[in-house]
């Protein structure tokens, strides 16, 4: 099948053979033959807030508050759900843990920007079913970051990032400061979005039956294809039991018919993963919108049996298209075969960000709510340097982004790939800071680079970094949330960093600066499931 598929799109047969076993090299595991009944398209919601029975639909496990057994956390490399009798083999890079620094000897802190939040999602997984996730399943930043923070907007002409930074005493070390970098891009209305070229390349081998896969993927789909605007274009791809290209690119207006393709997809059969990415990228080149979003976006458990080969082969056909402007995305689904570790890094070699889609209604908040940051890049090759300065500051660490640290020479060097922030982005970092006895003064210099989406030389923010000896409980509420966020987050991964940090503390800090927002009333939810599960 795929040999006539292939010479209809223009690939030879050898390089899609070949860009088989290359995508292998990333996310490799077994299929099993199975189809999946077809689930009703799901359907736009009029509300903006995503509501706990959506997030709750897919699993239809017990709110987070429900009792739950005492549960031990599994390995790291491979994790073992209560509710499941087949192997698991999901798999995550391993973390070890930012340790503080000597300013004296180390004053400076850079790393890559990151927007992914599909560590949230998947760790909301396995609370709901009454696990704890695995340490290494735990990205304090992708927690931190998955909540909407009011640092402040870039005003009308200047640059598309604005820089803020606040600074407080530690809710969970009395002899440290904490200090948020928040980063903003400037938002874009769904409607002055730039037209979009997408295409959407979905996994439908037979691993891909379970209810929380192929049929959440295409109600995920469905939702994004209601939105389209005439001016935008969408094809779908798919590989395995329903392989090749299954709707050219097809405009916006024909809402029907993109949703006729998307019901008619079936789960059945092994892999053909880099014959897929292959045609999903040919057909984005083909119908290339000049100054549009050029974008393909991977819907998969991450189950591709497809063998092993050079991973670094890979990286450089995925680079090679970035290069041509074409992003890549990466959406996870499903349990049981996750391969978070090699989908997060074809998301980073593409340009794109990483999402796990545990509910329709975390669909609706990474495909509809928050389209542009999802979809838009306003800047790319974002970095962050911290420079502290030696005399008022003793030691530091970064809490998280243990998987997005730079060299201090990669700062400036715009030949290194960094992260990529969408229209409406938000960026939070946070430090613990021990300051020298007596000292004063601005505890260092916070630089941002970035580079605009179609230039290759990057543009330098600087700013200085004020302490007015704040107490937490003094702090805005978006830095208490954040803090609260962290700590749930070290508790999780039984940090040992978290210093006086408990689970009731992490509680009552939420809810003091969760406000009326649905989504940090469900972290508080959380919360509360993960306190039972750790006693």
């Amino acid at each position: 099948m795929w040999k006539n598929k292939n010479k209809k799109a223009g690939l030879a047969p050898f390089t899609a053979m070949l860009c088989v076993a290359l995508l292998g090299a990333f996310l490799s595991g077994s299929c099993s033959s199975a189809r999946s009944r077809p689930m009703p398209l799901g359907q736009p919601s009029p509300e903006a807030s995503p509501k706990m029975a959506e997030e709750m639909e897919i699993s239809g496990a017990p709110p987070p508050s429900s009792p739950a057994p005492s549960v031990a956390a599994s390995a790291s490399k491979s994790v073992a759900r209560q509710d499941s009798s087949a192997s698991n083999s999901e798999s995550y890079n391993s973390i070890v843990e930012n340790t503080f620094k000597t300013a004296s000897q180390d004053s400076i802190s850079t790393f890559a920007a990151d927007v992914d939040t599909a560590s949230y999602s998947n760790v909301r997984r396995f609370l709901r079913d009454q696990a704890l996730p695995p340490v290494d399943a735990v990205r304090i930043e992708e927690l931190i970051n998955y909540f909407d923070y009011g640092w402040k907007e870039p005003s009308s002409g200047s640059a598309p990032i604005a820089v803020t930074s606040e600074v407080a005493s530690s809710p969970w070390n009395p002899e440290a400061r904490l200090l948020a970098i928040g980063l903003r891009t400037r938002s874009i209305s769904a409607e002055n979005l730039p037209p979009a070229n997408l295409v959407f390349l979905i996994d439908s081998s037979g691993s891909m039956s379970d209810p929380d896969k192929l049929p959440l993927v295409k109600r995920a789909f469905s939702i994004l294809a209601e939105t389209m605007r005439p001016q935008d274009r969408v094809a779908i791809v798919t590989y395995a039991g329903s392989a090749g290209l299954v709707l050219p690119s097809t405009t916006g207006s024909e809402k029907g018919r993109i949703l006729e393709a998307l019901e008619r997809l079936d789960a059945g059969g092994s892999t053909a993963g880099g014959a897929g990415i292959i045609l999903a990228y040919q057909t984005a080149l083909q119908n290339f919108r000049k100054g549009g979003n050029n974008r393909v976006i991977l819907a998969t458990d991450g189950d591709f049996n497809v063998g092993a080969s050079s991973g670094a082969d890979l990286d450089k056909l995925i680079t090679s298209y970035r290069s041509k402007g074409v992003f890549l995305s990466v959406m996870g689904f499903g349990t049981g075969n996750l391969k978070d570790s090699s989908m997060e890094t074809l998301a980073d070699k593409g340009n794109g960000n990483f999402s796990y889609i545990d509910s329709i209604g975390e669909a609706r908040r990474v495909l509809v709510e928050e389209m542009g940051a999802t979809l838009l890049v306003v800047a790319k090759d974002v970095k962050i340097q911290v420079e502290f300065d030696p005399k008022v500051v003793k030691s530091w660490r970064l809490v998280g982004y243990e998987n997005r640290l730079l060299a201090a020479a990669d700062f400036a060097n715009d030949a290194k790939d960094a992260g990529e922030m969408g229209a409406g982005h938000r960026v939070t970092a946070l430090y613990e800071i021990v300051g020298n006895d007596a000292a004063s003064g601005d505890l260092g210099t916070v630089r941002v680079r970035y580079k605009k989406p179609d230039q290759d030389q990057s543009v330098l923010l600087e700013f200085p970094v004020a302490d007015n000896g704040q107490k937490y409980t003094d702090a805005s509420t978006d830095f208490r949330f954040a803090g609260a966020v962290a700590m749930y987050g070290m508790l999780l991964r039984s940090s040992t960093f978290a210093g006086s940090s408990t689970w009731q503390l992490a509680l009552d800090l939420a809810r003091g600066a969760a406000g009326k927002s649905d989504r940090r009333a469900e972290f508080i939810g959380l919360v509360e499931a993960a306190s039972k599960l750790k006693r």
